[in-house]
């Protein structure tokens, strides 16, 4: 039997471990199963793509970037919420 080592980061291992746990499996197990579905699928066995983003979310992105279209800034946490209510 074959040993694979993988570097992850640490939030990641812990996550990974929480979540396998939580369905029963170590995260070893749950690793095998994963190459075992790849082999089976014969290749990954989800889908991959690139995540889309709506036109508002991207607009959004492009005013944070020019700094404009911003509110704030906010001397309180709730001064922030109050503006975010009177929408």
């Amino acid at each position: 039997m074959a040993t694979l080592q993988i570097r992850v980061d640490d939030l990641v291992k812990k996550n990974a471990d929480q979540l396998f746990a939580s369905l029963g499996l170590d995260t070893s197990t749950a690793v095998r199963m994963f190459l075992n579905a790849a082999i089976e699928f014969d290749g990954i066995p989800f889908a991959i793509s690139h995540r889309r983003i709506n036109k508002e979310s991207l607009q959004a992105i492009e005013d944070a970037r020019l700094c404009k279209n911003l509110n704030g800034p906010y001397n309180t946490g709730e001064e922030a919420v109050r503006a975010m209510l009177e929408d």
